[in-house]
């Protein structure tokens, strides 16, 4: 997905992301890996069944005047968790070198929770909550990776784009039945509160 450049010293989690685009794309695969084990068998789960891909630290270039990370680098750090998330389905890094595609975000939505410092781990958990031909509907949740609490929340819509004609396409049939199938499953898991959210002051915010 397009991001604004990325600062340095980022450090990410040991959770691999699946590096072998291309073999995912081959007819006949069905969401398969080469040895023939299902992919949803595979992804790396949290407890409660969300993806868990991503942890990262809160840099010193991040805080702003008021002592906390700047909103704008929460963005910036669930976009990294949206990079490992998109790698991990096949979908990311090497799928676009491959097939000239790749997934344009149209729209997105930030919840502040609670302010994060310097130095602080994050942990970053994410649902699909839906897929058609053409686009995606993913919810991530960041964490302090030690003390537990939700800090913020991002939602974002995801549009499949061809990056030569600049015109969404449909997915390809392998990837979009991974993605069903990820979409299945974690559609047994409670809708987040924060999903959906819609800005004003009788949103039900204090």
């Amino acid at each position: 997905m397009p991001s604004v450049a990325r600062a340095s010293r980022i450090s990410y989690s040991a959770a691999a992301p699946y590096a072998g685009g291309g073999d995912l794309l081959q007819p006949g695969r069905r969401g398969l890996f080469p040895d023939g084990t299902s992919w949803a068998k595979l992804a790396p789960m949290g407890g409660d069944g969300r993806l868990q891909l991503h942890e990262e630290r809160v840099l010193a270039e991040w805080i702003d005047a008021n002592g906390h990370m700047n909103v704008a680098y929460y963005v910036l750090a669930f976009d990294h968790a949206t990079d490992r998330v998109f790698d991990h389905l096949g979908i990311g890094h090497s799928y676009r070198q491959e097939t000239g595609c790749a997934i344009f975000v149209l729209e997105a939505h930030v919840t502040y929770e609670r302010e994060l410092r310097q130095g602080d781990p994050m942990r970053f958990a994410t649902q699909l909550m839906g897929v058609n031909e053409n686009r995606l509907h993913l919810f991530h949740a960041m964490h302090h990776a030690e003390q537990g609490f939700l800090a913020a929340t991002n939602e974002i819509l995801g549009l499949h784009v061809d990056l030569a004609a600049r015109r969404s396409r449909p997915f390809p049939a392998p990837a979009l039945r991974r993605l069903q199938d990820l979409a299945a499953a974690h559609a047994r898991l409670p809708r987040p509160k924060q999903a959906g959210r819609v800005i004003g002051l009788n949103a039900g915010r204090t």
